[in-house]
């Protein structure tokens, strides 16, 4: 299974399997082609976000090199990212300038 983080900012990484599994091991790949293995603790669908180090609540999740929510509950290296963990600060004029 595979995973790829875009940009060395990013906090997340993009899963690009048919569904990763709870407790596989999933490889992400980052921009310079370098590999690590993370074992996964939900199962994960194909495009969704997978969390490549702990994320404390109130932290920025990075996507893309770019802020795409906050989290709101820690989030453990291995951790599905969704809408159940993290809130979106896109389209929200209430974000602007929170950080």
């Amino acid at each position: 299974m595979l995973a790829l983080k875009v940009n060395e900012k990013d906090n997340v990484a993009t899963v690009f399997s048919n569904g990763a599994e709870k407790a596989a091991a999933v490889t992400v790949k980052d921009e310079k082609g370098k590999e690590k293995e993370i074992v996964i603790f939900e199962d994960i669908p194909y495009g969704h976000k997978l969390a490549i180090r702990d994320i404390a609540k109130g932290e920025l999740i990075i996507k893309y090199g770019e802020e795409i929510g906050i989290a709101v509950a820690d989030i453990k290296k291995g951790d599905y990212v969704h809408v159940h963990n993290l809130e979106s600060m896109r389209g929200r004029g209430d974000w602007e300038g929170k950080k």
